[in-house]
């Protein structure tokens, strides 16, 4: 009944933030809405109201041109292969230079693949982008069977095989595991389209160094626990309805109470930038919080198998890691060169966790294994923003270069 709970009290408080919008509309007219500094307060006071809601439906990635050498170009969206889990997107460009092809591979941890804009926007400048654009479970009909662990591997590969050979992976956070898996797996194959590079950030190839708060909850509970209190039915009137989800809602509010006070202080700047009228400070807030709250679904079993698999076995990082039934040997990996990427200031995957994928891949030679770690940034500053941009980036960008 988790998810009818939730539902109701999201339609119980529609109609409130309804009413805010069309007062927001009337005020602007009104006199109260001249300017005056009582007009101002009660301005902002109906658009927080009006914000306060979880979306569910992907938003646009927004990412119409970029800047490609000294020329501005259009990007357009396509989706080059469109699966019941997800779909493989491509940012194409209107340039006739050849420039290396990359998956961006997104976390499927209850957000759309759009928490990477930034990640891709900073990628076109020198590459022909690609993404994976998970699907929200709860609008994945049950015809479609289920989603776990293995078929997650299974999308990897199959992107891959369509974007086809030559072309390199960038995994960012939880699909750092699955990353792996796929490229150790084809490289086993000697699949033609195993791709040249793999650069892993801020994922937890070992959550058993330097646990963080996350991997300490994930190995806290049993998995009964994790079934009985956090997996609940998608109501009926959605497309996927009857299917058994962890809710994007109670990941939401997993990672805010992690930094609620960050979060508290964030909505009262942006109450009194409404207030005070500085549109663009109030705007840079509303648009972080416009993606941090549209979430999505993930499938019981993807759910239940990560916690599991990832962080109470790290099955990967023991060597226990299976596809199919068919071990999976990171060894196996001979050509396809590793970069992975860490914060210092990563609260969610700490030092260590990612960088344990060098060892693993113990058969590739010292010249094709890079680590790099910045030290100033936390989780999402390995993959957005000024150091990302400025520091992280010409470290991918050199290390994908150097393999064309």
């Amino acid at each position: 009944m988790l998810y009818q709970a939730y539902q109701f009290h999201d339609d119980l408080i529609a109609p409130l933030r309804d009413l805010a919008r069309r007062l927001q509309i009337f005020s602007a007219t009104a006199l109260w809405g001249s300017g005056s500094e009582m007009g101002r307060h009660f301005a902002a006071a109906l658009e927080m109201i009006s914000r306060f809601e979880i979306t569910h439906q992907r938003p646009d990635f927004a990412i119409d041109s970029v800047m490609i050498g000294n020329r501005v170009v259009p990007v357009t969206v396509e989706t080059v292969l469109d699966m019941p889990f997800g779909a493989l997107l491509h940012f194409a460009t209107d340039t006739d230079a050849k420039r290396p092809r990359v998956l961006v591979v997104a976390p499927l941890s209850g957000h759309f693949a759009t928490l990477l804009r930034g990640t891709v926007q900073t990628l076109l400048r020198d590459h022909d982008v690609y993404i994976t654009d998970w699907a929200n479970a709860r609008d994945v009909p049950l015809s479609a069977g289920r989603f776990g662990m293995d078929d997650y591997v299974d999308y990897i590969m199959h992107f891959l095989e369509e974007i086809g050979p030559g072309a390199h992976i960038l995994a960012v956070c939880q699909p750092c595991v699955q990353a792996l898996a796929a490229v150790a797996v084809m490289s086993e194959e000697r699949h033609p389209a195993t791709p040249r590079t793999m650069t892993l950030m801020a994922g937890p190839i070992d959550p058993r160094e330097s646990p963080t708060k996350v991997n300490e909850l994930a190995v806290s509970k049993s998995l009964a626990w994790f079934e009985n209190s956090l997996i609940t039915g998608v109501p009926w009137r959605y497309r996927g309805g009857g299917r058994r989800v962890y809710p994007g809602f109670l990941q939401l509010v997993a990672f805010m109470s992690m930094n609620m006070q960050r979060h508290q202080d964030a909505h009262r700047k942006l109450y009194d930038h409404l207030a005070k009228g500085e549109t663009a400070e109030a705007g840079k807030i509303k648009k972080f919080y416009d993606e941090y709250f549209a979430v999505l679904d993930l499938t019981e079993e993807f759910y239940i198998e990560t916690i599991e698999r990832v962080f109470q076995k790290a099955e990967l990082a023991t060597g226990d890691l299976t596809h199919h039934g068919r071990k999976v040997d990171p060894g196996q990996i001979r050509n396809t060169a590793l970069l992975t990427v860490e914060g210092g200031r990563d609260d969610i995957c700490a030092l260590g966790q990612t960088s344990a994928a060098h060892d693993l891949c113990r058969a590739l030679r010292p010249h094709l294994k890079r680590h790099h770690l910045q030290a100033n940034v936390g989780h999402y500053g390995v993959f957005s923003g000024r150091r990302w941009e400025g520091e992280i980036y010409p470290v991918v960008r050199n290390m994908i270069l150097a393999m064309e």
